[in-house]
């Protein structure tokens, strides 16, 4: 069963609600679908007759937000599946800002050329995210409206013509995966749900029903499989257009692991993106069925039907992305290990470099920003409750001579950005507190930043970020520091990679009795991460010896997930070793407190069932395996993952740090950070408290 009520905590604005649907920019023009997409775009805008009906909503059902300036222009558009036009379909146009029933803004019946066209009734509120379902007529044994089309047609607008397709409708099910309720019902707070409809138009384009420029050209398109696992999906839902017999094996496949059998086209793809693992063959059957219109589509099956983007700024930039921190906006802010360099044999020094990404995957104007002292970070990037972003200054950099002595970092620093990339620290970032090779930086709820210093076994705090006030915390039995997360009272929990133990300190500093913990259920722990109620989950690598400043490459090993209750009681006395966890690195926990784990080796993203056992596989309990045992959420557009991150739209983010094949004397970095779109349980970080820190540099 799956729950849409994830953990929200305060409400954004509507995120780029003006330029979701604005023209494209020189470059990134839609993709066009072939001829056959070209000639039905023709089709609809200039030769189409519909024979539409309008349905007025009542005066109560839309309420234009304040400064919405978006026209009711007629919309004409077209219902197709593949090249084919689709008769007798009825289309509605919704909008709803995810409070509410969505209204209808006009309904229209397609013609004999896959024709429609409608004045809205009203305007699309600025936050409004209008869309279109198109319900097929009943065509026996196949019921009226089992033949479900949709399409997202953008946040505060509407395109003057629009394509409904077999794209557009995966588009909607996996973007909007975690909003969607009974039946073509979209919900849920902002500005996840906003957010979610730009990331469809990532996919599909709803002018056209092509693929996105963003899914069909690098460094996605032909580098990766998606474009081929996305196509596959369009043609599940193909192949019940085509024929009837084939819309009960479409939905015999997707029916849920509570035994639910989808009762249209478009819930089965809901479904299929609620638990991709499940019934992976059999849906691939289906989508060899019918006439299979889109193509490259998908030979053999893949672990499981997932949709994951990669996204690299400007293609100039990323080189070794360490790990990401999620605004409350959804923007997605990322460290760098190396200056950039596009080959695997030359030498790097260290990123100067901080980078911010839309909730879209685009740079942002101003992006890459540098200053404040970056120097070559690794894993420790957070956002502070007013809304500064913190970086720990790793120095990461190929060894001398490759980058010259005189050019190699220092390990000693920690940088502060304000959320628009202007720096507050110094040009040698602040270096108070016994900084030594800083790995996990995090930010408390009271604004104390914590630092776990790999290099010298102890644990540096800001306390109200205050970097004048830094206290240095020692004797606290840990070798090689790493990771950093708090319970509910406010305690750090810190591993230790190389003593294989946490340690529990209290909000003063003061490490607490019982620290550090140990025992079998902790083998060389890095990530840790906090669950609704102040569990903490942690990433046991197994294997990793951290270059601070020696170092051992893993190889292959499995790893493990440990989890610790409140107080630092282990929840298990072994560790949990599912979901396909191959050198676990990063670990975060969802919006339904499942748990994600970003690993090293393997190219493959793991989730195991957490806590409250929320959509996890039936008959399964805390620590058990949703994703695939023997590959995880496999993609091969991974490389070695170290940094996750879930965002209000159920996206989970990771980075790809380092090449499949490094070459730790030349460049070892990854150049992306990916998405799987839709997959998780939103994530909302509460709004900054003000706008201004207490400290100001």
């Amino acid at each position: 069963m799956r729950t849409t009520g994830a953990v929200w905590a305060g409400v954004g604005a509507a995120i780029l609600a003006s330029s979701l649907l604005a023209p494209l920019p020189v470059g990134a023009q839609p993709v066009p679908d072939g001829p056959s997409t070209t000639s039905s775009t023709t089709t609809t805008s200039s030769t189409a007759t519909t024979t539409s009906t309008t349905t007025t909503p009542s005066s109560a059902a839309v309420t234009p937000a304040s400064g919405a300036t978006v026209g009711t222009a007629q919309l004409n558009g077209q219902v197709v599946s593949g090249a084919t036009p689709l008769d007798a379909y009825t289309v509605t146009l919704y909008v709803t800002n995810g409070v509410g029933a969505p209204s209808v803004l006009g309904t229209s019946v397609t013609d004999a050329a896959g024709a429609f066209g409608f004045d809205p009734a009203a305007p699309v509120p600025v936050d409004g995210v209008a869309y279109l379902v198109a319900e097929g007529p009943a065509d026996v044994p196949v019921a009226p409206g089992a033949r479900t089309l949709t399409g997202v047609l953008g946040v505060g607008t509407l395109p003057d013509s629009a394509v409904v397709n077999e794209r557009t409708t995966v588009a909607t099910a996996f973007a909007m995966a975690q909003f969607i309720g009974n039946g073509t019902v979209l919900a849920g707070p902002s500005p996840g749900l906003q957010n979610a409809a730009g990331m469809a138009h990532n996919l599909a384009d709803p002018r056209t029903g092509g693929i996105s420029e963003v899914l069909a050209t690098k460094p996605n398109g032909g580098d990766t499989k998606a474009l081929d696992t996305f196509d596959s999906l369009a043609n599940m839902v193909a192949a019940c257009i085509a024929s009837a017999a084939d819309c009960d094996s479409l939905f015999t496949a997707a029916t849920t692991p509570e035994g639910a059998k989808p009762e249209t086209t478009f819930r089965a793809l809901v479904d299929i993106a609620h638990d991709p693992w499940h019934d992976v063959a059999a849906l691939f059957a289906v989508s060899l069925l019918g006439p299979v219109p889109y193509q490259p589509a998908r030979v053999v099956a893949p672990p499981a039907w997932t949709l994951a983007l990669r996204f690299d700024g400007d293609g100039v930039s990323l080189d070794g992305p360490g790990n990401l921190a999620i605004d409350h906006e959804g923007f997605i802010w990322v460290n760098n290990n190396y200056e950039y360099d596009p080959t695997i044999i030359n030498p790097v020094c260290a990123s100067d470099e901080l980078f911010k990404f839309t909730p879209t995957g685009q740079f942002v104007p101003g992006s890459p920003f540098t200053g404040g002292g970056l120097s070559g970070a690794g894993f420790g990037i957070d956002i502070d409750p007013f809304g500064d972003v913190w970086v720990g200054n790793y120095g990461f950099a190929s060894p001398p001579p490759g980058c010259p002595a005189k050019d190699q970092p220092p390990h000693n620093s920690v940088s502060q950005f304000r959320p628009d990339g202007t720096p507050v620290s110094p040009s040698t970032g602040y270096t108070g507190g016994g900084l030594d090779w800083p790995q996990a930086t995090v930010a408390d709820e009271q604004g104390n930043i914590w630092v776990a210093n790999c290099g010298n076994g102890t644990v540096t705090m800001f306390p109200d970020g205050d970097p004048d006030r830094a206290l240095n915390i020692d004797d606290l039995g840990l070798n090689e520091p790493f990771g950093i997360a708090h319970n509910p009272g406010g305690v750090a929990f810190v591993t230790g990679i190389g003593s294989s133990t946490v340690a529990m300190i209290g909000p003063d500093g003061t490490p607490l009795p019982g620290s550090p913990i140990s025992g079998p259920f902790l083998d060389r722990p890095m990530g840790i991460a906090a669950d609704s109620g102040g569990n903490l989950w942690i990433a046991n690598s197994g294997f990793v010896d951290l270059p601070c400043p020696g170092a051992t490459l893993p190889g292959v090993t499995q790893g493990s997930v440990a989890a610790l209750g409140p107080d630092g009681t282990p929840l298990s006395d072994t560790a949990f070793q599912a979901g396909g966890v191959t050198v676990p690195w990063g670990i975060a926990v969802d919006g339904n407190d499942n748990i994600w784990v970003a690993n090293f080796v393997g190219k493959r993203v793991s989730q195991l069932c957490g806590v409250s056992v929320i959509d996890c596989r039936p008959g399964t309990t805390t620590g058990a395996a949703i994703s695939p045992d023997l590959t995880g959420y496999g993609f091969d557009g991974l490389v070695r993952n170290t940094g996750v991150a879930i965002d209000p739209s159920g996206n989970v983010w990771l980075t790809n740090n380092w090449k499949e094949i490094p070459d730790i004397k030349g460049n070892p970095g990854g150049y992306e950070i990916v998405a799987f779109v839709g997959l998780a349980g939103p994530v909302q970080r509460p709004r900054p408290v003000v706008l201004v820190p207490r400290f100001t540099g």
